[in-house]
């Protein structure tokens, strides 16, 4: 049996996500309310790339979690723009970097026991520096740094958002190094 959905009732939306709680009945037969988030936008995030095996990290301070964050660069892409234009936009602006090439790397669910939040994770190559311009919610540091110290920050706990961690652990698990253009 699987789950089905008896109702649905909205119970806080703004213009990047839904907050929604169901009725339904669970695969066991039983009845539960179940709260979930529905996002409006995919989530995409960029690893930087060059040839010297470094990348680039944007550290800031998350309102949610009343703590600083180091993580990749990212954005969220509107379901009518490709995650590929929001990834361009977002490393620009966070970082100042423009890429010459791009390789989808991954594809993710962020936490999907309570939220239906996707992600999608570019590798960004072929860099070039430029100005950075992030929006006024974004007082950002960015750092470059080798992709090894990156991924030991990921592993040590330095580095604790999930789509970040992702990246950098999927990088490491392939033995990736950086493509040839």
């Amino acid at each position: 049996m699987s789950w089905r959905t008896l109702s649905e009732r909205t119970v806080y939306e703004n213009a990047w996500m839904r907050v929604q709680e169901d009725s339904v009945i669970n695969p066991g037969g039983g009845r539960n309310e179940y709260g979930h988030v529905r996002f409006k936008n995919t989530a995409v995030a960029i690893l930087p790339l060059d040839q010297d095996q470094h990348t680039w990290l944007v550290g800031q301070q998350r309102y949610t979690l009343g703590a600083y964050s180091w993580e990749l660069p990212m954005g969220g892409a509107p379901k009518h723009e490709h995650p590929l234009d929001c990834a361009q936009r977002e490393l620009a602006e966070e970082t100042g970097l423009t890429a010459q090439h791009w390789a989808q790397a991954l594809c993710l669910h962020t936490s999907n026991s309570i939220t239906d939040e996707y992600g999608v994770i570019f590798h960004a190559t072929g860099l070039r520096e430029g100005t950075a311009s992030p929006e006024e919610t974004e007082v950002l540091a960015v750092q470059r740094l080798p992709v090894a110290q990156a991924i030991e920050m990921a592993c040590n706990g330095e580095i604790t958002d999930a789509i970040s961690i992702a990246a950098l652990l999927h990088f490491s698990a392939r033995g990736c190094a950086v493509p040839e253009g």
